[in-house]
């Protein structure tokens, strides 16, 4: 009889190597990426002077921006029924937006190089996922999707914990760390060209556009259900740029405030894969709503007091929800949408949240600028169970 790790270890030796190649350029580029978000937030507050409302801007725009995009990219790649060129472009343009941070001088350039960076995002978001899709059978999708983004997040700790070592040895100088960000990225780039082999994607019949009403149809209501509760969920999940500005306020120096999102990442990283299998097992709904509940405990923590242990209490509740949570709806995509428009059934989903993300970071900066950063915390928890009730309705989804 196995033994639990025996078991477990057997698992990541049946997910296939394209998966853990993905992984890894996702880590690289997070490390590239991360190495610069968690310190963005405050270089556009102390060094150019911007309020939480244009932080909150730049953030919306920006991370929508990335979500929109991927309805083009996925539904090109199930056009083509190719996928990896789309997905080495993304994170050649993610990689190449590095420079024009450590060069900006105003928040406007900074929201240059964001957009340009999350285009790129965009861009190789629903085709990679989709390609994890493809690569992998049905019965080891969570465990898949969980191993891919547990290596993307251990990108999204060590990036926070190199910028704080830096940020300690070269006395705060930011632009000096977002040029070390630069090598990282550009690592990504090179492992997914030459590592990774595209799968032969089946092409039964006539290339159509995957959009057209038909194929839209065919998509079917499990589907939409998921995408209608993925946008309200994601009102509930603004930028994680409020968690750096919240640790600000806790008094510590500023060369420290990036391990909130190493703390966070950390738990999100070891969380995701555990239960990514875990969803291979039991109920998406149940698994989902369970991380709902989590997000409204992490925001009425968060909430609740500005003080350094409050808000890294608040933080780790944070990554523990992203834990539970994005892989699961990767995998629910990939369970709802027919095989030959998983691309599209990604970009819509990405499309749908994307608006939702920049209406949620702009409400965030105004109630923060207004109102105090309580009340955006509270925001949130209101949209989390709003997003809860509206789960409880999809009896379409197992």
């Amino acid at each position: 009889m196995q033994t639990t790790s025996t078991a477990k270890l057997s698992i990541l030796r049946q997910i296939p190597a394209g998966v853990w190649i993905l992984g890894f350029v996702s880590m690289l580029m997070d490390i590239s990426s991360e190495m610069i978000h968690s310190l963005l937030p405050l270089f556009m507050v102390t060094t150019l002077g911007a309020s939480a409302l244009a932080v909150g801007l730049v953030e919306g725009l920006a991370e929508s921006t990335a979500l929109i995009v991927k309805v083009f990219s996925g539904t090109l790649s199930d056009y083509l029924g190719k996928r990896k060129g789309l997905a080495v472009f993304g994170y050649a343009l993610g990689a190449l937006s590095k420079p024009f941070f450590a060069i900006a001088p105003t928040v406007g350039i900074v929201l240059s190089a964001r957009l340009l960076d999350r285009v790129g995002k965009g861009i190789r978001g629903a085709p990679r996922d989709a390609l994890v899709a493809d690569v992998t059978p049905a019965h080891l999708r969570g465990a898949a999707f969980g191993l891919r983004q547990s290596l993307d997040t251990v990108g999204a700790f060590l990036g926070p914990l190199l910028a704080v070592g830096l940020m300690l040895l070269w006395a705060n100088d930011f632009r000096a760390v977002f040029w070390v960000a630069v090598i990282p990225g550009l690592m990504a780039v090179a492992l997914l060209f030459v590592g990774l082999r595209e799968p032969e994607h089946l092409q039964t019949e006539k290339r159509t556009n995957p959009i057209r009403r038909e194929n839209l149809l065919r998509l079917g209501s499990s589907y939409w259900w998921v995408v209608g509760i993925g946008a309200v969920f994601t009102l509930a999940r603004f930028s994680e740029a409020f968690l750096v500005l919240r640790a600000q306020q806790s008094g510590i120096p500023v060369a420290m405030v990036p391990l909130v999102m190493v703390a966070m990442n950390l738990i999100y990283a070891l969380s995701a894969y555990p239960f990514g299998k875990l969803s291979d097992r039991m109920s998406h709904r149940r698994l989902l709503a369970f991380g709902l509940v989590v997000l409204i405990i992490a925001d009425l923590v968060l909430a609740a007091s500005n003080h350094w242990g409050v808000v890294l209490a608040g933080v780790a509740l944070w990554g523990l929800h992203m834990g539970i949570t994005q892989g699961l709806l990767a995998t629910m995509v990939a369970h709802t949408a027919p095989a030959d428009l998983r691309g599209t059934a990604y970009g819509f989903f990405n499309l749908v949240s994307g608006l939702a993300m920049l209406l949620a970071s702009v409400l965030a900066g105004l109630l923060w600028d207004r109102l105090g950063a309580s009340f955006t915390f509270y925001s949130g928890a209101i949209f989390c169970a709003l997003a809860l009730a509206a789960l409880t309705k999809a009896a379409d989804l197992r």
